[in-house]
């Protein structure tokens, strides 16, 4: 995440190089219909910014997310954060967000590596994105899961450290609109998103 691999890892440009679970994971360049859900999701939150006054968030797209404690460093689909903690990260010029700072993460599937995103169950129960962002502590945890079993977005929230594991989980079809509770109170419309073509 600090760019201490760069010389031990090749790449092809636009690979997203993380820390997941102590391995180092290569992933391909997210596609377009990848990235229009999360585009989708960040024109909700600029519209609110637009049209409510009391409407505090901002969006960070492809920064890294360095998580102290767990050793792991993900570069999420999406981060939502106060909009003051935002502007104090980006006159400090950091390269990478705690965090502390975040309020919600977004992570959208690709066949390649769902797997890395998704909650896991049962005997393939392990260390990825889903249990590091709960070690984390991260308030909120939005997984857009394309896989065509699913293709539902779930909104995960009360992270416990010590389980890793979130308690509380929320759950819309693709078609159905996304409502984001407090402290957010924003609706994502999903009419548009499509599981992938396997």
């Amino acid at each position: 995440m600090r760019g201490e691999l760069d010389e031990h890892v090749d790449a092809p440009e636009g690979s997203r190089i993380e820390i997941i679970g102590g391995e180092v994971v290569v992933s391909p360049p997210p596609g377009l219909p990848h990235n229009a859900i999360a585009g989708d999701i960040n024109y909700a939150t600029v519209r609110a910014h637009v049209l409510r006054s009391d409407f505090g968030w901002k969006t960070d797209q492809g920064s890294g997310l360095s998580l102290v404690g767990v050793g792991d460093g993900f570069v999420p689909d999406l981060m939502i954060l106060d909009e003051e903690v935002y502007l104090a990260a980006r006159r400090s010029q950091v390269r990478t967000l705690v965090p502390d700072q975040v309020e919600l993460v977004v992570e959208v599937t690709s066949y390649s590596n769902a797997e890395n995103d998704q909650e896991r169950t049962g005997r393939g129960r392990g260390k990825n994105k889903w249990n590091g962002y709960a070690r984390a502590e991260i308030p909120y945890y939005l997984l857009v899961d394309r896989s065509p079993k699913v293709a539902r977005s779930i909104l995960y929230s009360i992270p416990d450290h010590a389980l890793g594991a979130y308690l509380h989980q929320e759950s819309w079809a693709f078609g159905e609109t996304i409502r984001l509770p407090d402290p957010f109170d924003i609706e994502i419309g999903t009419t548009e998103w499509k599981p992938w073509d396997a």
